[in-house]
């Protein structure tokens, strides 16, 4: 028997490597002798990097780098075998770096992942796949421009900070002294999620809220976008406020779009390529997957819809373990799924869950073993 385990972390209690140790100790007690393929997963969220360097190897490269409040912060970023560099937003420009009270979005800016983008090409990287889930920011990209030698100047041809509040008094862009790596680099922006730049389902109005904004300060970055987007759409001759995924991360995309080789993809569609996913499939009998919480949700390019896709084309079963089943889980069969095994066993607290995940994981890879054994005796 071939089997194949390609879960997503379960955020703040496991790995999608200890997830796959713990699987791969099941199925040998179970199906001593089976053949074992691990694959760690991720959708261009937190923990991309790691997946994809457990995958094709690679190392970890340390930073001192500017935070989303101006300072300095401890940032890594991946560089893998095949010279491309993986970075992931949050590392340098991440909602956890800002203290809850100090959450502001006029406030928040993305000039550390600029610079992670710098050090790399100072690397002679010229492949990069940026990951963007999880930004303090609203900033349109401005900051992470900013470190790329972009200059946002105002009416006085003053330069601007570079956050969010500056998008409203953006005059002019000087784009004289970018780096030169950023015209011939080939970068993918990975993205989970279909927001427009602006508008009430756009980067400020709907991911606003979680970064600090009240409605005053959401009302003031949304006019501020808007006016970034025109003096963008003015230089290109491009309208980006109504472009899909467009919203992501505050507007990340926008410069790299708008003045580089840049295009958005799917977050779990570039890591299947980029591990080349359906070529592992070849002679598996059986699939593995899971996440943190299925909901409906997860129908929307995470990891367990893109494996189940894939795994549904080559019509191989796969079964999903999950820390939780929310409203609309049922709506991940659609994708492939034929089984869910949640974690939890009995009522039991959040807290005491997360916990005791490792112990909770073994055993819902037991019984799903388990339920496997009994189904070959069918």
């Amino acid at each position: 028997m071939k089997l194949l385990f390609a879960p997503d972390s379960f955020k703040g209690s496991l790995s999608s490597n200890q997830a796959i140790s713990l699987l791969t100790e099941a199925a040998r007690r179970h199906f001593p002798g089976c053949e074992i393929i691990g694959v760690p997963m991720a959708d261009g969220g937190e923990g991309t990097a790691e997946a994809l360097l457990s995958t094709l190897g690679g190392t970890f490269i340390n930073c001192t780098v500017t935070g989303p409040l101006g300072e300095p912060v401890t940032a890594k970023y991946g560089i893998t075998q095949n010279h491309m560099a993986i970075i992931e937003m949050a590392e340098a420009s991440g909602l956890p770096l800002v203290p809850p009270k100090k959450r502001n979005p006029l406030l928040t800016g993305t000039y550390g992942t600029g610079q992670l983008i710098c050090h790399a090409f100072d690397q002679g990287i010229t492949d990069l796949l940026l990951t963007i889930g999880g930004s303090a920011t609203n900033d349109g990209g401005i900051g992470a421009a900013t470190a790329l030698g972009f200059r946002f100047l105002d009416k006085n041809d003053q330069e601007l900070a570079p956050i969010g509040q500056s998008l409203s008094r953006i005059h002019r862009i000087d784009t004289s002294l970018v780096h030169p790596k950023l015209r011939e680099a080939s970068i993918t922006i990975m993205c989970d999620v279909e927001n427009p730049l602006t508008g009430p389902n756009g980067a400020t109005y709907i991911y606003g809220p979680q970064k600090g904004g009240n409605p005053q300060i959401l009302d003031q970055l949304e006019h501020g976008m808007i006016h970034y987007a025109a003096i963008i759409q003015e230089m290109t001759g491009i309208d980006y406020t109504s472009m899909e995924g467009a919203g992501a991360a505050g507007g990340f995309s926008i410069p790299f779009l708008a003045f580089a080789n840049a295009s958005l993809s799917s977050g779990i569609d570039t890591v299947l390529k980029a591990v080349h996913f359906d070529e592992l499939l070849s002679g598996v009998d059986f699939v593995i997957t899971g996440e943190g919480r299925v909901d409906r949700q997860s129908v929307f390019g995470k990891v367990m819809s893109g494996v189940g896709k894939a795994c549904k084309k080559k019509n191989i079963p796969i079964a999903a373990i999950v820390g939780s089943m929310g409203d609309g889980a049922a709506d991940i069969y659609s994708c492939g799924i034929d089984s869910i095994m949640p974690i939890v066993s009995a009522p039991m607290e959040l807290s005491y869950a997360m916990e005791n995940s490792e112990t909770l994981f073994a055993d819902a890879a037991d019984r799903i073993f388990r339920f496997l054994k009994m189904g070959i005796k069918l």
